[in-house]
């Protein structure tokens, strides 16, 4: 299975309400982006029309890879902006930023790649699977670029009071998979530590500085450093460690409640993740409408199981709720939050399989749903094919026939020869169905 091959192959359109206001303040933008994420969307919106960061406000994070519409509200500026990969279209006027509250749901089309006659066969079962049980509302990898850049969780050297590394990791660990400016910003001041008063020659170098000009004039404090950081971010690198830590939790939660055999496995940028298979009635009823917690030092526990499961992630990290906490650091904090263990897909529809065109002798399909704000489509699509990312070799086809498959079972010779398979054993089950009922 693959994702993304293409920005088109994933779209996520926002669905969104706001109070509009003649007179208001705050300028309304249907942005759509290609290839950005929100906040490379916002910093170049920033940089080309000389607007502070503090103006713009925004629902959410979008996926860079893929195609996004998003709501953008600019504070006492319009603004007109028509990039090929970056489009804002006007909307109105409101009198208050936007904010998370903002958006009511999102609507993903998804184009799944590289797939066989055997993965489309397994794919009704799943799919009625989801349907029933709905998925693990965990986040995934995209919450967790710091682990795919070598950063680790910044956050981490914040609670642990070592301002110094935290800043290291900011501003001077290039990521080896980084082929943009940034790396080259971040190269320099590597080579360069300490010399704050060097200037540093590459594009984008201005992103950080406030930090620079901070450390200049005082050279001994990287925690004021980090706090001339853009706070929206600051607030995202202690999001990040409790995604990971609400992870870990409810892969606990779930192996108490569930039990490991009913469990299945599927690896994403933080380690592995589980999702039920099948859910007898009193684990059903453990995990509908049941929420775990964002940790914070302030958290309280209602369910005995859910507070053993999130303790004893934070034992592993030789943590308690209240080291949750950046010393001398106000400015930075963890905030208590009740997230959905469960999330149910809407208007879940998977359109007929087609030959995939970047993928030879493969196939495709389109798959299209709806979900809450801070829900992610990647893991409804990795939980439909969870079988396609079973590691090990998998079957290759010749034109549209698979020359490798279960013993004794030859897959049908194209897509229409297996949607017109499937049509037939409807109609025969159909057929026994109704001479059952006469008989």
């Amino acid at each position: 299975m693959k994702l993304k091959q293409r920005p088109e192959d994933f779209q996520v359109t926002e669905s969104w309400r706001f109070e509009e206001d003649p007179r208001g303040p705050h300028f309304v933008y249907l942005m759509d982006k290609q290839k950005l994420s929100t906040f490379e969307a916002v910093e170049r919106i920033c940089a080309r029309f000389k607007i502070p960061k503090r103006a713009v406000s925004f629902c959410g994070l979008k996926d860079k890879q893929g195609r996004t519409a998003q709501l953008i509200a600019i504070e006492r500026r319009p603004v007109d902006l028509q990039d090929p990969d970056l489009r804002l279209k006007p909307l109105g006027r409101t009198a208050r930023p936007l904010s998370a509250e903002n958006t009511t749901s999102n609507r993903f089309a998804v184009t799944v790649r590289d797939l066989t006659p055997e993965d489309l066969a397994r794919l009704p079962a799943s799919l009625a699977e989801v349907r029933r049980l709905g998925v693990v509302n965990y986040f995934d990898s995209q919450r967790f670029g710091s682990l795919k850049h070598g950063q680790g969780f910044i956050v981490k050297d914040l609670l642990r009071g070592d301002f110094w590394a935290a800043l290291r990791n900011v501003l001077a660990r290039p990521s080896d998979l980084d082929r943009s400016s940034d790396a080259l910003v971040k190269a320099f001041w590597r080579d360069h530590w300490g010399e704050w008063n060097q200037r540093n020659p590459h594009p984008g170098a201005e992103r950080y500085e406030a930090v620079i000009r901070h450390l200049r004039s005082h050279p001994e404090d990287p925690r004021g450093a980090l706090l001339r950081t853009e706070p929206r971010w600051r607030a995202l690198q202690v999001f990040a460690y409790q995604s990971w830590l609400w992870n870990e939790g409810v892969k606990a939660y779930l192996r108490e409640v569930v039990g490991i055999g009913r469990l299945t496995a599927i690896r994403y940028q933080a380690g592995t993740l589980l999702f039920p298979r099948e859910l007898d009635g009193a684990a059903a009823r453990a995990l509908f409408e049941r929420t775990f917690p964002l940790l914070a030092p302030t958290t309280r526990f209602a369910d005995p199981a859910v507070e053993r499961a999130a303790l004893s992630v934070l034992g592993r990290e030789d943590m308690g709720l209240l080291d949750l906490a950046v010393p001398g650091t106000p400015e930075i904090h963890f905030d208590p939050e009740e997230r959905p263990i469960l999330v149910h897909p809407g208007r879940l529809a998977v359109g007929e399989p087609l030959p995939d065109e970047l993928n030879r002798a493969r196939l495709r399909v389109n798959v299209a749903f709806t979900l809450p704000p801070g829900a992610y489509a990647t893991l409804v699509v990795k939980r439909l094919f969870h079988f396609a990312l079973a590691p090990g070799p998998r079957p290759r086809q010749e034109g549209t026939r698979a020359i490798a498959g279960p013993p004794g079972q030859r897959p049908p010779s194209s897509p229409q020869g297996f949607l017109s398979k499937r049509r037939a054993e409807k109609e025969a089950k159909a057929a026994r169905r109704a001479a059952a009922r006469r008989g």
